[in-house]
């Protein structure tokens, strides 16, 4: 019986010892060939993903990209992340190669964790999602839907600024910068679009508790909740109490295919589960870091409030904003443009080789993932002196130097939402510093980036109403 155990027990660490050996070998494989880019690939399965993501956490994302600019390249080096061989670019010659090869040398990748997260109906991959939603967008980011805009998320912040944050003494920015129409949906998705956020750029472990494993219940959770809407909407079409033309909502129900088919009710909540994250999410934390560095920099709100104020002064009363007012909104916008230098809601994106080809002197392999970071570029001295510093004038004149600012990443897949998300900042910041002061209350409040900035404690102020 002895000898059948031990047999068993070596049979066991013998099985291990292999596929450990299998996991380092399969590791290794992915890194060899002639002229690689220098760096360190990490752990097999695991590579370097911990330090990237950890570095986030900490509040600080640059440490990763910086630290290894300095050890091996400035400009390119390899890695492992998120189980996949990876080189990331650095710096805006960089940003130029991977944004004008899109389709030639590199295509869009996201990773494996995003399609469990983001199960499409159509069983098609997230790469392909993003196709058709790219087909869908553009004519509601036309310019005379823009303008039309403009009037309704005024009317919208109006609303919000009077429910939420008039009467109050303090409030949480982040949790109401998410400025939905109903109050009721802020309170029911906060939690779950947070756990959703986490999840889908982590290791992809599904087990109890892990990031991802969150992730992928918020997502159900969110999805559920989006096809009651979904379902309600359909029924105020049919009844004529919701326009065709109301939103894109209306636009997905009512839209058919080549071949005449309705999208489904599951395909459409995929759509607008992702367009949330994608839009929604991002300007609220760039609209947060608007709250925080105007409490920070007295003479920088100053500067904001002087020229909303000439703004509103123009207004007849109850008049909203328009197309002309937002044309007016220089400084506001050179405000905005230096917070997401300093705190990007997009961190960077992934791209996949679809060839070998060489990248100075570098040989890149097919199919190894490239990651390009905003900030090699927006806090690199090289591009933005000073880069810690906040200085709006950056944004004056001609601006900063092609491919060094990259909020809205570049290219083909450049945000298609661009210019609405700047309508949306911008009315935020006037119905903002017409209404108050403020004050942070935690002074030095930790920034999470989780995969987006936020504060950690939501950033609490404290709001002092101007008369």
């Amino acid at each position: 019986m002895e000898h059948f155990y031990l047999s068993l027990l070596l049979l066991f660490v013998s099985f291990v010892s292999l596929s450990l050996f299998t996991l380092f070998y399969k590791h290794r494989a992915h890194f060899t060939g002639p002229n690689l880019p220098p760096g360190k690939t990490g752990y097999p399965m695991i590579g370097e993903s911990l330090e990237f993501l950890s570095t986030g956490w900490k509040g600080h994302p640059e440490k990763f990209i910086f630290d290894r600019m300095t050890r091996f390249s400035s400009e390119i080096f390899k890695t492992s992340l998120l189980g996949q061989p990876a080189a990331v670019f650095c710096g805006a010659a960089c940003n130029k190669f991977l944004f004008s090869n899109e389709n030639k040398l590199v295509v869009a990748w996201w990773p494996e964790s995003v399609n469990k997260i983001f199960p499409s109906s159509n069983q098609t991959n997230s790469n392909e999602e993003a196709r058709k939603m790219r087909k869908l967008l553009p004519q509601f980011f036309k310019p005379e839907a823009l303008h039309r805009y403009i009037g309704i998320m005024d009317t919208i912040a109006q609303r919000h600024f009077s429910s939420s944050w008039e009467n109050n003494k303090e409030v949480t920015v982040f949790p109401l910068a998410k400025s939905l129409e109903d109050p009721t949906h802020i309170a029911r998705f906060a939690d779950p679009f947070n756990a959703l956020a986490s999840g889908i750029i982590s290791i992809p472990i599904d087990l109890p508790g892990t990031p991802f494993n969150r992730g992928i219940k918020a997502s159900n959770f969110i999805r559920k909740e989006l096809l009651k809407i979904i379902k309600q909407r359909r029924t105020d079409l049919g009844e004529g109490k919701a326009s065709p033309t109301q939103d894109i909502l209306s636009h997905m129900l009512l839209a058919t295919d080549e071949n005449g088919q309705h999208m489904t009710e599951l395909d459409i909540a995929d759509k607008i589960l992702g367009l949330l994250i994608g839009g929604h999410d991002t300007a609220s934390a760039a609209c947060t870091f608007i709250v925080k560095y105007l409490a920070e920099l007295p003479h920088i709100y100053d500067g904001v409030y002087n020229e909303q104020m000439e703004i509103a002064k123009s207004k007849e009363p109850g008049e909203l904003l328009n197309w002309d007012d937002i044309q007016k909104m220089r400084y506001s916008w050179n405000v905005a443009c230096e917070v997401l230098r300093l705190a990007p809601p997009l961190q960077g994106a992934f791209r996949e080789a679809i060839n070998d080809f060489i990248f100075n002197g570098f040989s890149i392999p097919k199919g190894w993932k490239l990651y390009w970071s905003a900030n090699s570029t927006h806090k690199s001295p090289a591009y933005f002196p000073e880069p810690e510093k906040f200085d709006p004038s950056r944004f004056e004149g001609s601006g900063p130097a092609p491919y060094t600012f990259v909020p809205f990443g570049g290219g083909p897949r450049m945000c298609p939402g661009k210019e609405y998300a700047r309508l949306e900042i911008l009315v935020f910041m006037h119905n903002l510093v017409k209404r108050f002061k403020w004050e942070k209350v935690i002074p030095d409040e930790k920034i999470v980036v989780d995969p987006m900035p936020i504060p950690a404690k939501g950033l609490p102020v404290r709001l002092y109403p101007r008369n």
